[in-house]
């Protein structure tokens, strides 16, 4: 398992992410994950599962100190009273005494990211979280982010895959030695029958939704794909045995276009 090291944290360059699991089918995936070789987990408040990512942590037998756990805030509960409240639920839910990446998941126009932010650092503070970042932030609202950081921000967790052009909210982390963390990184299923992925991938052996997530760790991210299937747990690990050529990674880097984000809606920022 590669990792990942930005300013003061280590993240395992994989994780699995839960967005959509519920109930006894995320608690048995998450434990099946883990017993994989899994040690990085996603989840936030919104997705309504924090305590079966709990229940899947403790039923796997891999000991706390193992596994890197990430869960956010939601939207409508960044005003410091209500995030305080919300991070402390998660962690109660969780059963769990801290989390070791604590996330705001969606800026707000309604709370001044000011106060957001110190309500943020006040978590790691108090030893709630080991480390903080954002999520969904656009170039100018990390430069804002950073100013306000009393504590080290250790990501930017964003939609990326090959049909998006991230370079410029990529380059805007790095400069204050942020990672990248890529959601969607397989556009929610479209790479996976993507034909030059396709064609990269048969010089590997590997699949186009392998190509995907390699492609992404080359270009430095953190990668979350989501499944509740095994076999498809096993095959999203299998990405650390091979390279990509630099012609293949520019090939690859061609495929972004204006219309491949894969998610938005009303509460998103105005986008770079």
């Amino acid at each position: 398992m590669d990792h990942v090291e930005t300013n003061g944290a280590r993240i395992p360059a994989i994780g699995l992410g839960t967005w959509e699991l519920r109930g006894r089918a995320c608690a048995r995936v998450v434990n099946q994950a883990l017993r994989l070789g899994y040690r990085h987990i996603d989840t936030a408040e919104m997705y309504d599962n924090e305590r079966e990512i709990g229940e899947g942590l403790r039923e796997s037998g891999i000991k706390r100190e193992e596994v890197f756990v990430t869960t956010k805030v939601w939207q409508t509960h960044l005003a410091p009273p209500q995030f305080e409240r919300s991070t402390k639920e998660s962690l109660v839910r969780m059963r769990l005494s801290d989390v070791n990446l604590l996330l705001i998941h969606w800026p707000s126009s309604q709370i001044p990211l000011a106060e957001t932010i110190g309500a943020l650092c006040k978590m790691k503070k108090e030893g709630y979280a080991r480390h903080i970042g954002i999520s969904n932030f656009t170039v100018p609202l990390v430069e804002e982010a950073v100013k306000y950081a009393t504590e080290p921000l250790v990501t930017n967790q964003i939609e990326w895959h090959p049909y998006l052009d991230q370079s410029k909210v990529v380059g805007a982390c790095r400069e204050h030695g942020m990672a990248v963390t890529a959601y969607s990184p397989i556009a929610r299923g479209k790479a996976a029958g993507d034909k030059v992925l396709s064609t990269i991938g048969m010089a590997y052996g590997k699949t186009a939704g392998q190509v995907s997530l390699r492609y992404l760790v080359q270009e430095g991210a953190i990668v979350i794909p989501r499944t509740s299937r095994v076999e498809r747990l096993s095959e999203n690990m299998e990405i650390f045995d091979f390279a990509l050529a630099d012609e293949e990674m520019e090939e690859i880097r061609k495929l972004a276009r204006p219309s491949g984000r894969v998610v938005d809606w009303a509460g998103a920022p105005r986008w770079d």
